[in-house]
Protein backbone atom coordinates (compact mmCIF):
# COMPACT_ATOMS: atom_id res chain seq x y z
CA UNK A 1 0.00 0.00 0.00
CA UNK A 2 3.06 2.66 0.83
CA UNK A 3 4.08 1.56 -2.60
CA UNK A 4 1.33 2.38 -4.31
CA UNK A 5 0.83 5.27 -2.37
CA UNK A 6 4.45 6.60 -3.24
CA UNK A 7 3.97 5.72 -7.14
CA UNK A 8 0.66 7.77 -7.06
CA UNK A 9 2.51 10.62 -5.44
CA UNK A 10 5.11 10.28 -7.69
CA UNK A 11 2.56 10.40 -10.80
CA UNK A 12 0.69 12.98 -9.56
CA UNK A 13 4.14 15.53 -9.12
CA UNK A 14 4.95 14.09 -12.75
CA UNK A 15 1.73 15.22 -14.12
CA UNK A 16 1.94 18.69 -12.75
CA UNK A 17 5.42 18.59 -13.90
CA UNK A 18 4.71 17.79 -17.17
CA UNK A 19 1.73 20.46 -17.20
CA UNK A 20 4.29 23.36 -16.27
CA UNK A 21 6.62 22.45 -19.20
CA UNK A 22 3.75 22.79 -21.61
CA UNK A 23 2.67 25.91 -19.95
CA UNK A 24 6.48 27.50 -20.66
CA UNK A 25 6.06 26.48 -23.95
CA UNK A 26 3.94 29.20 -25.08
CA UNK A 27 6.07 32.42 -23.68
CA UNK A 28 9.59 30.45 -25.22
CA UNK A 29 7.77 29.82 -28.43
CA UNK A 30 8.06 33.70 -28.47
CA UNK A 31 11.89 33.46 -28.48
CA UNK A 32 12.81 32.42 -31.96
CA UNK A 33 11.13 35.22 -33.63
CA UNK A 34 12.35 37.90 -31.47
CA UNK A 35 15.67 36.43 -30.88
CA UNK A 36 15.83 36.66 -35.45
CA UNK A 37 14.64 40.04 -34.85
CA UNK A 38 17.18 41.40 -32.56
CA UNK A 39 19.51 39.34 -34.21
CA UNK A 40 19.16 40.35 -37.72
CA UNK A 41 18.50 44.30 -36.70
CA UNK A 42 21.94 43.85 -34.05
CA UNK A 43 23.64 42.45 -36.61
CA UNK A 44 23.07 44.96 -39.53
CA UNK A 45 23.64 47.92 -37.07
CA UNK A 46 26.83 47.19 -35.99
CA UNK A 47 29.38 49.17 -37.30
CA UNK A 48 31.99 46.50 -37.20
CA UNK A 49 30.23 44.13 -39.01
CA UNK A 50 29.06 47.09 -41.32
CA UNK A 51 32.92 47.91 -42.06
CA UNK A 52 34.00 44.63 -42.11
CA UNK A 53 31.70 43.45 -45.41
CA UNK A 54 32.21 47.24 -46.89
CA UNK A 55 28.17 47.99 -45.95
CA UNK A 56 28.90 51.62 -44.26
CA UNK A 57 27.66 52.94 -47.74
CA UNK A 58 24.66 51.35 -48.08
CA UNK A 59 23.67 50.28 -44.97
CA UNK A 60 25.32 52.87 -42.47
CA UNK A 61 23.85 55.34 -39.60
CA UNK A 62 21.25 57.55 -41.45
CA UNK A 63 20.40 55.33 -44.26
CA UNK A 64 16.92 53.88 -44.99
CA UNK A 65 17.95 50.49 -44.07
CA UNK A 66 20.23 50.93 -41.05
CA UNK A 67 16.67 52.56 -39.38
CA UNK A 68 14.64 49.65 -40.22
CA UNK A 69 16.95 47.52 -39.03
CA UNK A 70 17.24 49.50 -35.51
CA UNK A 71 13.24 48.81 -35.29
CA UNK A 72 13.53 45.46 -35.70
CA UNK A 73 16.27 45.20 -33.32
CA UNK A 74 13.74 47.54 -30.75
CA UNK A 75 10.70 45.04 -31.55
CA UNK A 76 12.99 42.19 -30.71
CA UNK A 77 14.64 43.66 -27.52
CA UNK A 78 10.86 44.68 -26.02
CA UNK A 79 9.78 41.60 -25.97
CA UNK A 80 13.08 40.03 -24.21
CA UNK A 81 12.68 43.05 -21.88
CA UNK A 82 8.92 41.95 -20.95
CA UNK A 83 9.04 38.36 -20.11
CA UNK A 84 8.66 37.97 -16.94
CA UNK A 85 4.62 39.46 -17.54
CA UNK A 86 4.63 37.02 -20.94
CA UNK A 87 5.59 34.04 -18.39
CA UNK A 88 2.95 35.06 -15.82
CA UNK A 89 0.24 35.50 -18.26
CA UNK A 90 1.37 32.35 -20.41
CA UNK A 91 2.04 30.29 -17.63
CA UNK A 92 -1.70 31.09 -16.48
CA UNK A 93 -3.40 30.08 -19.96
CA UNK A 94 -1.32 26.82 -19.93
CA UNK A 95 -2.22 25.79 -16.02
CA UNK A 96 -5.87 26.55 -16.64
CA UNK A 97 -8.16 23.88 -16.51
CA UNK A 98 -10.90 25.84 -18.27
CA UNK A 99 -11.73 29.73 -18.52
CA UNK A 100 -8.62 30.20 -19.56
CA UNK A 101 -8.87 33.79 -20.71
CA UNK A 102 -10.20 34.76 -17.26
CA UNK A 103 -6.68 33.65 -16.39
CA UNK A 104 -4.86 35.22 -18.39
CA UNK A 105 -6.05 38.79 -17.46
CA UNK A 106 -5.87 37.68 -14.23
CA UNK A 107 -2.46 36.96 -14.17
CA UNK A 108 -1.42 40.53 -15.93
CA UNK A 109 -3.71 42.07 -13.49
CA UNK A 110 -1.88 40.35 -10.70
CA UNK A 111 1.82 40.70 -12.14
CA UNK A 112 0.87 44.60 -11.61
CA UNK A 113 -0.37 44.26 -8.07
CA UNK A 114 2.37 42.20 -6.82
CA UNK A 115 5.46 44.51 -7.99
CA UNK A 116 3.51 47.31 -6.94
CA UNK A 117 2.92 46.06 -3.99
CA UNK A 118 6.52 45.54 -3.36
CA UNK A 119 7.17 49.03 -4.77
CA UNK A 120 5.43 50.53 -2.38
CA UNK A 121 6.92 49.01 0.49
CA UNK A 122 10.24 49.31 -1.03
CA UNK A 123 9.60 52.77 -1.25
CA UNK A 124 8.03 53.12 2.64
CA UNK A 125 11.36 51.60 4.04
CA UNK A 126 13.66 53.90 1.38
CA UNK A 127 15.02 50.64 0.10
CA UNK A 128 14.84 52.47 -2.99
CA UNK A 129 17.49 55.06 -1.94
CA UNK A 130 21.43 55.07 -4.36
CA UNK A 131 23.39 52.27 -2.37
CA UNK A 132 21.08 51.12 0.41
CA UNK A 133 20.07 47.62 -1.62
CA UNK A 134 22.94 45.72 -3.17
CA UNK A 135 23.75 45.76 -6.89
CA UNK A 136 21.50 44.06 -8.77
CA UNK A 137 18.58 42.99 -6.34
CA UNK A 138 16.16 46.04 -7.45
CA UNK A 139 14.94 46.45 -11.71
CA UNK A 140 12.55 48.04 -13.27
CA UNK A 141 9.51 45.29 -14.21
CA UNK A 142 7.00 47.03 -16.56
CA UNK A 143 7.97 50.46 -15.32
CA UNK A 144 7.58 49.78 -11.70
CA UNK A 145 10.89 49.76 -9.62
CA UNK A 146 11.06 46.60 -8.02
CA UNK A 147 12.82 43.60 -6.65
CA UNK A 148 14.67 41.64 -9.55
CA UNK A 149 12.68 38.33 -9.68
CA UNK A 150 12.92 37.94 -13.28
CA UNK A 151 11.13 35.07 -14.97
CA UNK A 152 10.41 33.72 -11.70
CA UNK A 153 8.46 36.41 -10.54
CA UNK A 154 6.22 35.90 -13.52
CA UNK A 155 6.13 32.00 -12.97
CA UNK A 156 4.71 32.54 -9.44
CA UNK A 157 1.90 34.79 -10.57
CA UNK A 158 1.24 32.24 -12.91
CA UNK A 159 0.88 29.48 -11.08
CA UNK A 160 -1.08 31.18 -8.63
CA UNK A 161 -3.54 32.82 -10.50
CA UNK A 162 -4.58 29.11 -12.46
CA UNK A 163 -4.60 27.70 -9.63
CA UNK A 164 -7.11 30.51 -7.82
CA UNK A 165 -8.90 30.15 -11.29
CA UNK A 166 -9.06 26.82 -11.47
CA UNK A 167 -10.34 26.67 -7.84
CA UNK A 168 -13.08 29.88 -7.89
CA UNK A 169 -14.10 30.31 -11.32
CA UNK A 170 -17.60 27.99 -11.14
CA UNK A 171 -17.91 29.76 -7.37
CA UNK A 172 -21.50 31.21 -6.58
CA UNK A 173 -21.96 33.94 -3.88
CA UNK A 174 -24.49 35.41 -1.74
CA UNK A 175 -27.31 36.75 -4.16
CA UNK A 176 -26.85 40.29 -2.85
CA UNK A 177 -23.08 40.22 -4.45
CA UNK A 178 -24.11 37.64 -7.11
CA UNK A 179 -22.88 39.90 -9.63
CA UNK A 180 -19.31 39.42 -8.66
CA UNK A 181 -19.39 35.30 -8.75
CA UNK A 182 -18.29 32.96 -11.01
CA UNK A 183 -15.26 33.88 -13.90
CA UNK A 184 -15.97 37.30 -12.13
CA UNK A 185 -14.48 36.58 -8.90
CA UNK A 186 -10.74 35.36 -10.31
CA UNK A 187 -9.39 38.66 -10.94
CA UNK A 188 -10.95 40.10 -7.64
CA UNK A 189 -9.08 36.91 -5.47
CA UNK A 190 -6.08 37.17 -7.65
CA UNK A 191 -5.85 40.71 -6.85
CA UNK A 192 -6.24 40.02 -3.04
CA UNK A 193 -4.02 37.01 -2.87
CA UNK A 194 -1.31 39.09 -5.10
CA UNK A 195 -1.07 41.95 -2.52
CA UNK A 196 -0.29 39.53 0.16
CA UNK A 197 2.06 37.85 -2.30
CA UNK A 198 3.70 40.85 -2.73
CA UNK A 199 4.39 41.55 0.99
CA UNK A 200 5.65 38.12 1.57
CA UNK A 201 7.88 38.27 -1.37
CA UNK A 202 9.55 41.92 0.16
CA UNK A 203 10.74 39.42 3.05
CA UNK A 204 11.49 36.49 1.62
CA UNK A 205 13.09 37.14 -2.11
CA UNK A 206 16.34 38.78 -0.95
CA UNK A 207 17.10 35.46 1.17
CA UNK A 208 15.64 33.43 -2.31
CA UNK A 209 17.92 35.85 -4.30
CA UNK A 210 21.05 35.34 -2.43
CA UNK A 211 20.44 31.87 -2.96
CA UNK A 212 19.81 32.21 -6.33
CA UNK A 213 23.02 34.07 -6.83
CA UNK A 214 24.94 31.01 -4.50
CA UNK A 215 23.93 28.23 -7.09
CA UNK A 216 24.85 30.36 -9.45
CA UNK A 217 28.52 30.80 -8.65
CA UNK A 218 28.70 27.31 -8.02
CA UNK A 219 27.37 26.71 -11.62
CA UNK A 220 30.16 28.25 -12.86
CA UNK A 221 32.99 27.39 -10.87
CA UNK A 222 31.53 23.59 -11.68
CA UNK A 223 34.03 24.40 -15.16
CA UNK A 224 33.85 22.00 -18.04
CA UNK A 225 32.36 18.98 -15.71
CA UNK A 226 29.24 21.02 -14.93
CA UNK A 227 28.60 21.92 -18.53
CA UNK A 228 29.24 18.42 -19.51
CA UNK A 229 26.53 17.08 -16.80
CA UNK A 230 24.16 20.56 -17.83
CA UNK A 231 23.78 18.95 -21.37
CA UNK A 232 23.05 15.70 -20.99
CA UNK A 233 20.66 16.22 -18.05
CA UNK A 234 18.71 19.10 -20.88
CA UNK A 235 19.20 16.41 -23.45
CA UNK A 236 17.70 13.11 -21.53
CA UNK A 237 14.81 14.92 -20.01
CA UNK A 238 13.34 15.33 -23.54
CA UNK A 239 11.65 12.07 -23.48
CA UNK A 240 9.64 12.96 -19.96
CA UNK A 241 9.07 16.87 -21.67
CA UNK A 242 10.79 18.09 -18.36
CA UNK A 243 13.53 19.72 -20.23
CA UNK A 244 12.14 23.24 -20.24
CA UNK A 245 11.46 23.08 -16.81
CA UNK A 246 15.13 22.39 -16.50
CA UNK A 247 17.56 24.66 -18.55
CA UNK A 248 14.97 28.12 -18.21
CA UNK A 249 16.44 29.02 -15.16
CA UNK A 250 19.95 28.76 -16.76
CA UNK A 251 18.72 31.18 -19.67
CA UNK A 252 16.80 33.66 -17.80
CA UNK A 253 17.81 34.21 -14.54
CA UNK A 254 20.92 34.45 -11.57
CA UNK A 255 20.99 30.41 -12.08
CA UNK A 256 22.99 31.09 -15.54
CA UNK A 257 25.32 34.04 -14.11
CA UNK A 258 25.11 37.56 -14.16
CA UNK A 259 26.99 40.29 -16.08
CA UNK A 260 26.97 44.62 -16.32
CA UNK A 261 26.58 45.45 -19.93
CA UNK A 262 26.71 49.04 -20.65
CA UNK A 263 25.43 49.80 -17.05
CA UNK A 264 22.94 47.68 -16.18
CA UNK A 265 23.32 44.01 -14.79
CA UNK A 266 21.73 41.48 -16.67
CA UNK A 267 21.17 38.27 -14.92
CA UNK A 268 20.68 34.72 -17.03
CA UNK A 269 22.79 33.28 -20.07
CA UNK A 270 20.18 33.80 -22.83
CA UNK A 271 19.73 37.31 -22.02
CA UNK A 272 23.15 38.35 -21.12
CA UNK A 273 23.83 37.33 -24.60
CA UNK A 274 21.02 39.36 -26.45
CA UNK A 275 22.46 41.98 -24.38
CA UNK A 276 25.92 41.93 -25.79
CA UNK A 277 24.40 41.20 -28.98
CA UNK A 278 22.63 44.63 -28.81
CA UNK A 279 25.85 46.58 -27.44
CA UNK A 280 27.78 48.16 -29.64
CA UNK A 281 30.60 47.64 -27.37
CA UNK A 282 30.78 43.47 -27.38
CA UNK A 283 33.98 42.53 -28.91
CA UNK A 284 33.83 39.00 -27.44
CA UNK A 285 30.65 36.91 -26.17
CA UNK A 286 30.74 35.65 -22.70
CA UNK A 287 31.54 31.77 -23.29
CA UNK A 288 30.48 31.77 -19.22
CA UNK A 289 26.55 32.34 -21.14
CA UNK A 290 27.01 30.65 -24.46
CA UNK A 291 28.18 27.38 -22.48
CA UNK A 292 24.43 26.94 -21.86
CA UNK A 293 23.46 26.85 -25.02
CA UNK A 294 26.53 26.64 -27.81
CA UNK A 295 26.99 22.41 -27.21
CA UNK A 296 23.45 22.26 -29.72
CA UNK A 297 25.02 23.13 -33.04
CA UNK A 298 27.53 20.20 -33.41
CA UNK A 299 24.92 17.46 -32.49
CA UNK A 300 21.79 18.95 -33.93
CA UNK A 301 23.90 20.07 -37.10
CA UNK A 302 26.11 17.21 -37.77
CA UNK A 303 25.69 14.27 -35.25
CA UNK A 304 22.09 13.34 -35.79
CA UNK A 305 21.73 13.48 -38.95
CA UNK A 306 25.20 11.17 -39.00
CA UNK A 307 22.68 8.79 -37.08
CA UNK A 308 20.03 9.49 -39.77
CA UNK A 309 22.57 8.64 -42.04
CA UNK A 310 23.26 5.27 -40.38
CA UNK A 311 19.70 4.35 -39.73
CA UNK A 312 19.09 4.47 -43.40
CA UNK A 313 22.31 2.28 -44.63
CA UNK A 314 21.10 -0.08 -41.95
CA UNK A 315 17.55 -0.24 -43.78
CA UNK A 316 16.47 -3.37 -46.00
CA UNK A 317 16.78 -2.76 -49.61
CA UNK A 318 13.09 -3.08 -50.03
CA UNK A 319 12.14 -0.26 -47.11
CA UNK A 320 15.14 1.60 -47.75
CA UNK A 321 13.02 4.34 -49.94
CA UNK A 322 10.15 4.54 -47.26
CA UNK A 323 12.89 5.06 -44.61
CA UNK A 324 14.88 7.02 -46.39
CA UNK A 325 12.01 9.64 -46.71
CA UNK A 326 11.02 9.61 -43.69
CA UNK A 327 15.09 10.00 -42.18
CA UNK A 328 16.13 12.74 -44.67
CA UNK A 329 12.89 15.26 -43.70
CA UNK A 330 14.41 14.51 -39.38
CA UNK A 331 17.54 15.22 -40.62
CA UNK A 332 16.66 18.62 -42.48
CA UNK A 333 13.77 19.64 -39.67
CA UNK A 334 17.12 18.93 -36.95
CA UNK A 335 20.07 20.83 -39.32
CA UNK A 336 18.07 23.80 -40.13
CA UNK A 337 15.51 24.65 -37.45
CA UNK A 338 17.10 22.50 -34.18
CA UNK A 339 13.58 20.44 -33.98
CA UNK A 340 15.36 16.88 -32.83
CA UNK A 341 12.25 15.07 -31.61
CA UNK A 342 11.13 13.41 -34.55
CA UNK A 343 14.53 11.91 -35.19
CA UNK A 344 15.35 11.18 -31.67
CA UNK A 345 12.39 9.49 -31.00
CA UNK A 346 12.84 7.30 -33.96
CA UNK A 347 15.08 5.52 -32.13
CA UNK A 348 14.11 5.78 -28.70
CA UNK A 349 11.19 3.73 -28.83
CA UNK A 350 13.44 1.01 -30.89
CA UNK A 351 16.16 0.95 -28.40
CA UNK A 352 16.92 3.02 -25.90
CA UNK A 353 20.38 2.58 -24.84
CA UNK A 354 20.79 4.87 -28.51
CA UNK A 355 19.23 7.32 -26.47
CA UNK A 356 21.39 7.19 -23.57
CA UNK A 357 24.84 7.37 -25.66
CA UNK A 358 23.08 10.14 -27.61
CA UNK A 359 22.70 12.21 -24.11
CA UNK A 360 25.92 11.54 -23.48
CA UNK A 361 27.46 12.80 -26.97
CA UNK A 362 25.08 15.84 -26.02
CA UNK A 363 26.63 16.59 -22.69
CA UNK A 364 30.03 16.45 -24.42
CA UNK A 365 29.54 18.50 -27.11
CA UNK A 366 28.40 20.71 -23.99
CA UNK A 367 31.48 20.79 -22.95
CA UNK A 368 34.07 20.61 -25.87
CA UNK A 369 32.28 24.01 -27.36
CA UNK A 370 33.36 25.68 -23.64
CA UNK A 371 36.52 24.23 -23.93
CA UNK A 372 36.93 25.73 -27.38
CA UNK A 373 35.61 29.37 -25.83
CA UNK A 374 32.73 29.38 -28.79
CA UNK A 375 30.46 32.17 -28.08
CA UNK A 376 27.55 31.27 -30.16
CA UNK A 377 23.95 32.46 -28.54
CA UNK A 378 20.53 31.32 -29.76
CA UNK A 379 17.22 31.55 -29.83
CA UNK A 380 14.97 28.27 -29.59
CA UNK A 381 17.33 25.43 -30.41
CA UNK A 382 20.93 25.13 -32.51
CA UNK A 383 19.81 24.76 -35.82
CA UNK A 384 21.75 26.07 -38.96
CA UNK A 385 19.52 29.27 -39.08
CA UNK A 386 20.48 30.56 -35.10
CA UNK A 387 24.33 29.78 -36.25
CA UNK A 388 24.23 32.17 -39.12
CA UNK A 389 22.76 34.85 -36.89
CA UNK A 390 24.58 34.67 -33.86
CA UNK A 391 27.42 32.88 -35.16
CA UNK A 392 28.66 33.31 -38.91
CA UNK A 393 26.86 36.83 -38.93
CA UNK A 394 28.74 37.89 -35.96
CA UNK A 395 32.35 36.95 -36.90
CA UNK A 396 34.65 34.05 -36.12
CA UNK A 397 36.62 36.63 -33.64
CA UNK A 398 33.60 37.36 -31.17
CA UNK A 399 32.08 34.04 -31.57
CA UNK A 400 34.43 31.31 -33.05
CA UNK A 401 32.08 29.84 -34.88
CA UNK A 402 34.40 27.76 -37.21
CA UNK A 403 35.14 25.66 -34.16
CA UNK A 404 31.51 24.77 -34.58
CA UNK A 405 32.61 22.77 -37.79
CA UNK A 406 35.30 21.20 -36.78
CA UNK A 407 33.43 19.53 -33.95
CA UNK A 408 30.42 19.16 -35.95
CA UNK A 409 32.44 16.97 -38.86
CA UNK A 410 33.45 15.14 -36.15
CA UNK A 411 30.76 14.11 -34.69
CA UNK A 412 29.28 13.35 -37.75
CA UNK A 413 31.72 10.71 -38.21
CA UNK A 414 31.20 9.46 -34.67
CA UNK A 415 27.60 9.07 -34.77
CA UNK A 416 27.08 7.38 -37.99
CA UNK A 417 29.66 4.83 -37.48
CA UNK A 418 28.76 4.35 -33.58
CA UNK A 419 25.06 4.39 -34.26
CA UNK A 420 25.55 2.50 -37.44
CA UNK A 421 27.80 -0.62 -35.49
CA UNK A 422 24.97 -0.31 -32.49
CA UNK A 423 22.28 -1.27 -34.78
CA UNK A 424 23.76 -4.15 -37.02
CA UNK A 425 25.44 -5.65 -33.81
CA UNK A 426 22.07 -5.36 -31.64
CA UNK A 427 19.77 -6.35 -34.58
CA UNK A 428 17.58 -3.01 -33.87
CA UNK A 429 14.85 -2.43 -35.63
CA UNK A 430 15.23 1.34 -37.06
CA UNK A 431 12.99 2.46 -39.67
CA UNK A 432 13.43 0.29 -42.51
CA UNK A 433 14.38 -3.05 -40.42
CA UNK A 434 11.37 -4.35 -39.49
CA UNK A 435 9.67 -7.35 -40.49
CA UNK A 436 8.30 -6.85 -44.21
CA UNK A 437 4.55 -7.64 -42.84
CA UNK A 438 5.26 -4.70 -40.38
CA UNK A 439 5.10 -1.21 -41.11
CA UNK A 440 5.01 1.82 -38.51
CA UNK A 441 2.84 5.04 -38.91
CA UNK A 442 5.56 7.05 -38.75
CA UNK A 443 6.03 5.81 -42.02
CA UNK A 444 2.67 6.39 -43.00
CA UNK A 445 1.57 9.52 -41.93
CA UNK A 446 1.92 11.05 -44.96
CA UNK A 447 -1.80 9.45 -45.76
CA UNK A 448 -3.05 11.25 -43.62
CA UNK A 449 -2.21 14.75 -44.71
CA UNK A 450 -2.51 13.70 -48.62
CA UNK A 451 -4.65 15.98 -50.02
CA UNK A 452 -6.86 14.25 -53.01
CA UNK A 453 -8.69 16.23 -56.03
CA UNK A 454 -12.21 15.95 -56.55
CA UNK A 455 -15.80 15.71 -54.29
CA UNK A 456 -14.80 12.42 -53.28
CA UNK A 457 -11.27 12.64 -52.48
CA UNK A 458 -12.55 15.66 -49.94
CA UNK A 459 -14.95 13.78 -48.56
CA UNK A 460 -12.45 10.72 -48.04
CA UNK A 461 -9.63 13.06 -46.11
CA UNK A 462 -12.45 14.18 -43.74
CA UNK A 463 -13.15 10.54 -43.13
CA UNK A 464 -9.53 9.88 -42.65
CA UNK A 465 -9.67 12.97 -40.74
CA UNK A 466 -12.12 11.50 -38.26
CA UNK A 467 -10.11 8.50 -38.44
CA UNK A 468 -7.10 9.14 -37.01
CA UNK A 469 -9.06 11.62 -34.40
CA UNK A 470 -11.15 8.48 -33.54
CA UNK A 471 -8.19 6.25 -33.15
CA UNK A 472 -6.38 8.72 -30.76
CA UNK A 473 -9.48 9.14 -28.58
CA UNK A 474 -10.00 5.05 -28.31
CA UNK A 475 -5.91 5.16 -27.39
CA UNK A 476 -6.59 7.49 -24.85
CA UNK A 477 -9.44 5.90 -23.01
CA UNK A 478 -12.40 7.58 -25.23
CA UNK A 479 -13.82 10.85 -23.91
CA UNK A 480 -14.85 10.36 -20.46
CA UNK A 481 -10.78 9.75 -19.75
CA UNK A 482 -9.73 12.88 -21.21
CA UNK A 483 -8.57 15.81 -18.30
CA UNK A 484 -6.50 18.23 -20.63
CA UNK A 485 -5.38 18.31 -24.28
CA UNK A 486 -2.74 20.55 -25.54
CA UNK A 487 0.68 19.79 -27.39
CA UNK A 488 4.33 20.86 -27.62
CA UNK A 489 6.32 21.52 -30.90
CA UNK A 490 6.42 17.95 -31.50
CA UNK A 491 3.96 16.18 -29.01
CA UNK A 492 0.28 15.70 -28.02
CA UNK A 493 0.54 16.36 -24.18
CA UNK A 494 -2.88 14.80 -22.20
CA UNK A 495 -4.16 14.96 -19.16
CA UNK A 496 -6.18 11.57 -18.15
CA UNK A 497 -8.22 10.13 -15.55
CA UNK A 498 -6.73 6.74 -15.47
CA UNK A 499 -3.31 6.21 -17.42
CA UNK A 500 -4.01 2.69 -17.21
CA UNK A 501 -6.30 2.11 -19.69
CA UNK A 502 -4.28 3.95 -22.55
CA UNK A 503 -3.54 2.49 -25.42
CA UNK A 504 -0.32 2.24 -26.98
CA UNK A 505 -0.64 0.22 -29.76
CA UNK A 506 -4.07 2.04 -30.75
CA UNK A 507 -2.35 5.22 -30.85
CA UNK A 508 0.90 4.43 -32.62
CA UNK A 509 -1.68 3.14 -35.74
CA UNK A 510 -2.84 7.15 -35.44
CA UNK A 511 0.69 7.89 -36.50
CA UNK A 512 2.45 8.02 -33.46
CA UNK A 513 6.22 7.72 -33.67
CA UNK A 514 6.06 6.82 -29.46
CA UNK A 515 4.27 7.12 -26.22
CA UNK A 516 5.36 8.33 -22.71
CA UNK A 517 2.86 7.28 -19.59
CA UNK A 518 3.60 8.48 -16.15
CA UNK A 519 1.18 7.68 -14.32
CA UNK A 520 -1.86 10.00 -15.75
CA UNK A 521 0.11 12.62 -17.47
CA UNK A 522 0.50 11.15 -21.49
CA UNK A 523 2.51 12.13 -24.12
CA UNK A 524 2.29 11.07 -28.01
CA UNK A 525 4.71 11.97 -30.11
CA UNK A 526 3.73 13.08 -33.59
CA UNK A 527 6.49 15.31 -35.16
CA UNK A 528 5.88 18.80 -36.17
CA UNK A 529 2.21 18.26 -37.15
CA UNK A 530 0.95 17.83 -33.61
CA UNK A 531 -0.62 21.12 -33.91
CA UNK A 532 -2.61 20.48 -36.85
CA UNK A 533 -3.47 17.27 -34.88
CA UNK A 534 -4.48 18.43 -31.47
CA UNK A 535 -6.87 20.87 -33.60
CA UNK A 536 -8.78 18.08 -35.11
CA UNK A 537 -9.27 15.95 -32.67
CA UNK A 538 -10.53 18.93 -30.38
CA UNK A 539 -13.01 19.87 -33.26
CA UNK A 540 -13.66 15.85 -32.95
CA UNK A 541 -14.65 16.07 -29.93
CA UNK A 542 -16.88 18.86 -30.09
CA UNK A 543 -18.68 16.49 -32.35
CA UNK A 544 -19.06 13.98 -29.94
Amino acid sequence: MAELTKKKRFSGVFSVLQRVGRAFMLPIALLPIAGLLLGIGASFTNTTMLEAYNLMGIMGPGTFLYSTFTLLASVGTVIFDNLPILFAMGVALGMAENEKATATLSAAIAFFVMHKTINALLQITGKLEPGVMQEGTIANVVGIDSLQMGVFGGIIVGLGVAYLNNRFYKIRLPNVISFFGGTRFVPIISTLAYVLVGVLMFFIWPFIQTGIFALGDLVLRSGYAGTLIYGFIERILIPFGLHHVFYLPFWQTGVGGSMLIDGVMVYGAQNIFFAELASPTTTVFSVSATRFMSGKFPFMIFGLPGAALAMYTCAKDTKKKVAGGLLLSAALTAMLTGITEPIEFTFLFVAPILYVIHSVLAGLSYMLMHILNVGVGMTFSGGIIDLTLFGILQGNAKTNWVMILLVGVAYFIIYFFLFRFLILKKNYATPGREEDSEETKLYTRADYNAKKNGEEASANSQKDEHRVSKLILEGLGGKENLVSVDCCATRLRVSVKNGDIVSDSLLKQSGAAGVIKKGTGIQVVYGPQVAVIKSELEDYLKTL
